[in-house]
């Protein structure tokens, strides 16, 4: 018998999102795995995607993200800590990516296709938590970059590659494993880092791989309690790139004085921070007056990882919202029957479809470096690519939403945390206006990079006559070179949808590439739809039930 105090019997509510393998259920990102040569990776892939579905992972973020770091700037003596203390959560999540090889691996695997097997790897394991996979994506990041210096690099390798997380605040050469963060803004300058005031000093000779005392301020230093930093700063030579230690050579500690920390909209896990320098000991990397060349490296990979995490929330929005609505029912119907319902999860599940095929296209080229061709591409596609996927996020984070009704609007069900992550790919690494100015200057500098687009997108010519009307547009609006920055963002748009339809029309389902030329690239749709108003004759449920996670 029921007692008075006990509520009535709970019906109608979806079963929890868990137990799963969260890749190998995203049927799009398994299938640009395999199309770009990562088929063999398969079962590394699947093992970081059942973690993601385990409901003590997923815990495990939801915990990191509600105890947020905490900076301790003194000891109760009045002595410099200059210390940030994270949740026990977050150093699982580290030792999870470490471990998983997501900060590193392609720099030592030598297995076929290592940057698109970590690309998928990010992909999936961003969905538990995104805000430790700063620290993951800039150590990543960062060698490129320290090869430009490579005894430096040579030094660090070993401990960059490996698969040891160690959160400990010590000296680099008393530690397994390390991990690497960056600081190149100031509060005078943003993305101008060509207007940064902090000075390097030589110590002796200075020059490449000489010692510098740096002075100054980073207005954001992301995960300040990172191993070491790319830093850049202003030498005697001109603007260089520094490799700064949280600890000197001698092992006392770098005076590196962090002042606050962010209060951040999203990406709460991580810190992000506000820094000062007082002849603070760093390496000078690459050559003197050439440190936004230098840095310029691991800037690339990290737009790489922007597009990755917008990606995984596009990919997360999809799931959520195909899974709540294939397990409630309304008006005799599970949701996802209902015919509006339909077209909005279709239109979601393209907008991701699309996303993660442009992405894992995109990480390809980063297997490719010797090839001149794949490079070309690259120069161009990746703020396209960055651009419209990150741009696209938060408005479908705000649908996906929707889809779950009011409960969607509470924290327990994590969509909430998911749109206030969904805007920080779109601002970090360059914003939407950088990467179109990057656009604008790619063409410009390197012609020859529009010609490796064309060559990319005309492998789909004739398949579909939207997409080849798109493509005739495209070419006479790239030719009007009249007001082009002022038009810039929708010059850069109308290149991530035609490159995002040929890989579409070329890799999708037939009923996929349909719904998405259809809706994105017909001469006789007007854009800028809201989602749920994909045209009628379309498969929607085919598009659903692809992307709709099971357990």
């Amino acid at each position: 018998m029921t007692s008075w105090f006990d509520t009535h019997e709970v019906t109608n509510q979806p079963p929890p999102l868990e137990g799963h393998d969260v890749f190998a259920t995203n049927t799009a990102l398994v299938e640009a795995v395999e199309r770009h040569g990562g088929a063999a990776n398969r079962a590394d892939l699947s093992a970081i995607g059942r973690r993601a579905g385990e409901p003590e992972w997923q815990e495990r973020g939801r915990q990191a993200n509600a105890h947020v770091p905490v900076l301790r700037t003194h000891d109760r003596y009045g002595n410099r800590l200059d210390v940030v203390d994270y949740h026990p959560a977050y150093h699982d999540l580290m030792a999870a990516s470490v471990g998983a090889g997501l900060h590193a691996s392609p720099w030592a695997d030598d297995r076929p296709a290592p940057h698109v097997t970590r690309a998928a790897g990010m992909v999936t394991w961003y969905q538990v938590d995104a805000g430790h996979t700063c620290p993951i994506s800039m150590t990543y990041s960062a060698v490129p970059a320290l090869r430009h210096q490579p005894d430096l690099a040579d030094r660090l390798l070993p401990q960059l590659v490996s698969h040891a997380y160690d959160g400990a605040n010590r000296p680099v050469d008393t530690k397994a494993g390390i991990t690497v963060g960056m600081a190149m803004t100031e509060k005078q300058g943003g993305s101008d880092v060509r207007a940064n005031t902090t000075v390097a000093r030589p110590v002796g000779a200075g020059g490449p791989g000489g010692e510098h005392l740096l002075t100054g301020h980073k207005w954001f230093c992301s995960a300040p309690m990172s191993d070491g930093f790319l830093v850049l700063a202003n030498a005697p030579g001109g603007l260089s790139c520094f490799w700064m230690p949280r600890w000197r050579p001698d092992g006392s500690r770098n005076p590196i004085r962090i002042q606050r920390l962010k209060d951040k909209l999203g990406d709460r896990s991580n810190a992000s921070s506000e820094i000062e320098m007082l002849d603070t000991w760093a390496l000078m990397v690459g050559e003197e007056g050439r440190g936004v060349r230098t840095i310029i490296e691991m800037v690339n990979h990290t737009r790489l990882d922007c597009t990755l995490g917008s990606t995984a929330v596009l990919r997360q929005g999809v799931a959520q919202a195909t899974w709540h609505t294939h397990h409630r029912a309304a008006f005799g119907r599970t949701l996802d029957e209902q015919p509006l319902m339909a077209n909005v999860l279709a239109d979601l599940a393209l907008e991701s479809e699309a996303a993660t095929a442009a992405a894992i296209r995109l990480a390809a080229t980063f297997d490719a470096p010797d090839d001149p061709a794949e490079q070309l591409f690259a120069r161009l596609a990746t703020p396209v690519v960055k651009y419209w996927t990150c741009k696209r996020a938060t408005v479908h984070a705000v649908e996906a939403m929707e889809c779950l009704g009011g409960v969607g609007f509470v924290e327990e069900t994590d969509m909430p945390r998911l749109l206030r992550q969904s805007p920080v790919n779109g601002i970090w690494e360059g914003s939407g206006n950088v990467m179109c100015l990057d656009v604008l200057r790619a063409m410009l500098k390197a012609p020859e990079s529009v010609d490796a687009y064309w060559d990319e997108v005309e492998l789909a010519a004739g398949a579909d006559a939207r997409l080849d009307a798109a493509a005739v547009a495209l070419r006479k609006e790239l030719a009007d070179v009249d007001d082009a920055e002022l038009r810039a963002r929708s010059i850069v748009e109308d290149m991530a949808l035609v490159l995002q339809g040929s890989l579409l029309v070329r890799h999708s389902p037939g009923f996929v590439a349909d719904a998405f030329c259809a809706s994105r690239l017909d001469p006789d749709r007007p854009g800028h739809r809201a989602f749920g108003t994909l045209p009628p004759g379309l498969d929607l449920a085919a598009i659903v039930d692809r992307h709709r996670p099971t357990t």
